[in-house]
């Protein structure tokens, strides 16, 4: 993985670890927008979790459901771990929350945590 990517891919992680879901966005659609190849899906799926989760944080319900659904439909494709992210971790919370949106229930509970594997994966 270029040194570049990982940047963001790591500061995306952080701001989204920290509930800042909009800067997360921002950060991974960056590296995103010239982006070519198999990673291409994977940080789309990531951004679209952020969006998810920013969603929910102001309420709009749907938007949230929406958007985590097509996450996962990105992600899926992935192995476990991809470019160093425990992919099965965050995919099983984003079903948990989806299926506790679908079927009416608050809302409220601590978004996942995006977990990161130490170094820079080749």
């Amino acid at each position: 993985m270029p040194e570049e990517e990982w940047d963001a891919l790591t500061k995306g992680v952080a701001q989204f670890n920290e509930g800042l879901f909009f800067e997360c966005h921002d950060t991974l659609e960056e590296i995103w927008s010239g982006m070519r190849g198999p990673s291409r899906d994977f940080f789309q799926g990531l951004i679209q979790v952020a969006v998810g989760f920013y969603h929910l944080g102001n309420g709009n319900r749907p938007g949230a459901i929406t958007l985590l659904h097509r996450a996962l439909a990105r992600l899926e494709r992935y192995p476990a771990r991809y470019a160093g992210v425990e992919l099965d971790p965050l995919r099983d919370a984003v079903v948990e929350r989806l299926a506790g949106l679908e079927s009416g229930a608050a809302a409220l509970s601590r978004p996942p945590t995006i977990v990161v594997s130490e170094g820079k994966p080749e």
